[in-house]
């Protein structure tokens, strides 16, 4: 039987090495790329937009907002010369209104397909969760879960549409983490925003962190299998990044600390989206630091300009983890791997026939 251990799927999700930072790429491997963007009118969006489209991409830009919609593909036109960038109003939480996007995305793709899908629309806010209102009333209020609706929701219906138009890109290629990305055009690549609140809790915003662990459960799951469509998928973790997402409570919070810079997050997305050779692969980017990394693998802090110290802004999270997970996880795996070899193939063979019994509705 196969064994179905984080070992033995590492060939099976043809997941590229983890990325050496190390390698420079090209940017202006995206020329001739239709992008699509979700909430590109402003913060790191918006430098997406600025920067690929000064590379010669094709980029069309999805948002609520209007009116930075359209002031910010007029300068990008005149800043560039660059006439092939198109703002089209989306609402991300309404399912017709992305059809719509993705659909007006493809007429206006030079060869009638989408080669990069960004699911980057996102909000912030004020929670309810943890601050109901209406105590003294028979029951609470119904609360107000548009943070939910946006970053979740919203990236699910982002998800399903590239998984369909991706797919249809003419003359586009399976993806392949031997491909050329100087000489590969055509593309099938879905980016997705998720963010350090992805991998840690981020006190008083549950809304904002629960869809943001959804992103990244949302990544490990597809990574797993969109190589059987010949769609690369990515994941990009911003800390707080210096855009006016981050509150200004939140900035008191971060008072003394450090934010990420918006030129960081567009070089980790640029790679993604520029170097066709990355596949199932996630980065972190935080604030640039200098580091040193010991003999223990750790990394340690160090002034700038120390011997062996490594100055960035990029780290990435998932390296290994489909060779070396959380140590609960690796036991438990084995465990369950263990039981399911003990059982056998008799032990198979009556889950098949229970199950085939299920679905024609003989229930015990």
């Amino acid at each position: 039987m196969t064994s179905y251990t984080p070992e033995g799927m590492v060939d099976a999700i043809r997941q590229s090495p983890p990325i050496d930072l190390s390698i420079p790429y090209d940017a202006a491997w995206v020329k001739g790329k239709t992008i699509l963007i979700t909430g590109g009118a402003s913060g790191f969006g918006a430098g997406f937009v600025r920067h690929w489209a000064k590379n010669g991409a094709v980029v069309i830009v999805g948002d609520i907002n209007t009116e930075k919609g359209d002031v910010l593909v007029r300068e990008v036109k005149q800043q560039t010369g660059n006439n092939n960038v198109h703002f089209v109003h989306c609402d991300v939480t309404d399912w017709q209104s992305q059809v719509n996007l993705f659909k007006e995305a493809a007429s206006l793709s030079p060869h009638g397909g989408i080669d990069t899908v960004v699911a980057n629309a996102g909000i912030a806010g004020n929670d309810p969760t943890q601050q109901p209102t209406g105590l003294d009333a028979a029951e609470p209020p119904r609360p107000a879960f548009k943070i939910l609706d946006v970053n979740l929701a919203g990236v699910m219906y982002t998800t399903h549409l590239a998984y369909y138009w991706l797919v249809k890109n003419p003359g586009s290629e399976r993806c392949s983490m031997d491909s050329k990305p100087g000489e590969r055009v055509r593309d099938r690549h879905l980016l997705l925003l998720g963010s350090i609140a992805s991998l840690a809790p981020i006190a008083i915003q549950p809304q904002y962190n629960a869809a943001k662990h959804a992103v990244l459960g949302l990544f490990r799951s597809l990574r797993a299998t969109s190589h059987y469509q010949g769609i690369r998928i990515n994941l990009l973790c911003p800390y707080f990044i210096d855009t006016p997402i981050v509150t200004a409570p939140a900035r008191i919070v971060l008072a003394g600390g450090a934010m990420g810079k918006v030129e960081d997050v567009v070089d980790a997305a640029t790679r993604f989206v520029a170097d066709s050779r990355i596949l199932g692969r996630a980065l972190v980017v935080g604030p640039k630091v200098t580091v040193k990394q010991l003999d223990t693998g750790e990394w340690s802090l160090v002034s700038k300009g120390t011997p062996g110290g490594t100055e960035t802004a990029l780290w990435e999270p998932c390296a290994d983890d489909w060779e070396e997970v959380d140590a609960f996880d690796r036991n438990i795996i084995k465990i369950l791997n263990s039981v399911q070899a003990a059982r056998g193939w008799i032990g198979w063979a009556a889950d098949l026939v229970k199950a085939v019994g299920h679905g024609l509705g003989y229930r015990r």
